[in-house]
């Protein structure tokens, strides 16, 4: 139950220092005690994606020996497919019920996508298929991000949001720390781990971190269910509506302020696609493209590339705090377009150079008898991985049906790294630029309610 204070002119405006819990009222505490939940949402939510991102790519490779590079894409599109569906579904059920439904039937489904994931070497056939549909599940399910952030931008003033903003973008780098953290410790179970029951399914390296961000999804949804309260402020930090949805008796309604500038949504929408965009090129490319550059084998790729997508977290979170100071001071537009400029900086540095070129799988020179062909680079050869052989590790170097492989220099391991330092950093600060502009330029209202009304608080009190 909540009790719900008046909301008239005589209303004091309300601190932006969340902690102050025993200097305010009880609405307060509990507006702030339901943000801090839809922090721990987005955090979790980043740890269930980035917890197997690393190893997606040697998963699917185990599991069908068939897929090639091409369907890793599709596998990872599928997510982002999968999110793109969810959002607006999940979105238009948050303006007409508690937002706790969709949020906790987003984390049910969720889940389930994970423990499905963990399950899709078990067919006898069709094993990527399997994966392209788990990993559309999880993404259906990362939905919620849009619950999330609307209720964050609901539920803060005009001069709270950029703060709250910024702290979500950090709950969210911290996941992306913990999530590649986790997947680099758990690689050490290695790829046959333990069998677990009498099903076939066995704990490794690629089905351990699953099954944990399942279990992380199930604490979440407890969560929402029993700590989550509906807030709506306007931009001054005013009570707009708490409303109890199953009853009758609805409080008055009035016009909100303002119209919202559809030119600066398209415009931010946009942005926010090719930030994106940007963002999901990198997290493909980065396994498959270590693996083919550097001769890494499996395990040692999802190892490395956890480490390095870690201390990115790590430095994401400097690049909030430094962004809050920033934008304070030259505003918020100015950031994201420096943001942007890091991230061509950082694509640029990965362009390749020199005379060395990838190292080619030995397989793939033995099997295709490649001796009296004429190539543009020397041939060199990986050495072959322990464990190749029987399939437990797999072979290292650049596959020969990839003719790229030949003539393409390679790129060094101190480019590699750079770039995905300057990438992260600008891509931290366009991330919390963006939803920052996007917050502020929609207002506190709903999606859809009415003809553009909001429920303003009148009368004594509302229960939950």
């Amino acid at each position: 139950m909540s009790q719900l204070i008046d909301s008239d002119e005589s209303t004091p405006l309300l601190r932006d220092d969340a902690s102050c819990d025993d200097c305010q009222d009880a609405d307060y505490k509990s507006r702030w005690r339901s943000i801090r939940i839809m922090y721990f949402t987005m955090f979790l939510s980043s740890v269930g994606f980035t917890i197997v991102i690393t190893s997606i790519w040697p998963y699917l490779q185990k599991i069908d020996g068939g897929a090639d590079a091409s369907f890793l894409g599709w596998v990872v599109a599928a997510y982002s497919l999968g999110q793109m569906v969810a959002s607006p579904l999940f979105g238009l059920w948050s303006n007409h019920r508690p937002r706790r439904e969709p949020l906790a039937c987003s984390l049910l489904i969720n889940v389930g996508a994970n423990v499905y994931y963990a399950l899709v070497a078990l067919p006898p056939a069709g094993n990527r298929y399997h994966m392209l549909a788990a990993r559309a599940l999880v993404g259906f399910g990362a939905g919620n991000v849009a619950v999330v952030r609307s209720y964050v931008a609901g539920a803060t003033s005009l001069k709270e949001r950029t703060n709250a903003m910024a702290n979500m973008s950090a709950c969210q780098a911290l996941g992306f720390i913990l999530g590649p953290a986790l997947q680099a410790a758990l690689s050490f179970i290695g790829e046959t781990g333990v069998a677990v029951g009498g099903g076939g399914l066995r704990l490794n390296m690629y089905t351990s971190p699953a099954l944990l961000a399942a279990l992380l999804g199930v604490a979440n949804i407890l969560l929402v269910m029993l700590v989550l309260r509906e807030h709506f402020v306007d931009d001054e930090g005013r009570h707009l509506c708490a409303i109890n949805y199953e009853s009758e008796d609805q409080v008055e309604l009035q016009e909100t302020g303002g119209d919202i500038d559809p030119i600066a949504v398209l415009t931010s929408n946009l942005l926010f696609f090719v930030i994106m965009f940007i963002f999901a090129v990198f997290e493909t490319i980065a396994t498959p493209l270590s693996m083919d550059m550097f001769a890494w084998a499996r395990t040692e790729a999802v190892l490395y590339n956890g480490i390095i997508l870690c201390a990115i977290g790590f430095e994401s979170i400097a690049v909030f705090l430094v962004v809050k100071v920033v934008a304070q001071r030259v505003g918020d537009r100015p950031v994201l377009l420096g943001g942007l400029s890091i991230i061509f900086c950082g694509f640029f540095v990965l362009l390749p150079w020199g005379d060395q070129y990838p190292l080619l799988q030995w397989e793939d020179i033995k099997n295709n008898s490649v001796v009296n062909q004429t190539f543009s680079s020397p041939l060199s050869v990986a050495p072959i991985a322990p464990g190749a052989s029987n399939g437990t590790v797999g072979p290292r170097g650049c596959p020969l049906a990839q003719s790229w492989c030949r003539y393409t220099p390679s790129i060094h391991l101190g480019q590699f790294v750079g770039a995905d330092v300057l990438i992260g950093a600008g891509y931290a600060a366009c991330n919390v630029m963006s939803y920052t502009l996007y917050s502020k330029i929609l207002g506190p209202k709903p999606q859809v309610r009415g003809k553009n009304k909001v429920r303003r608080l009148k009368g004594p009190t509302v229960t939950m």
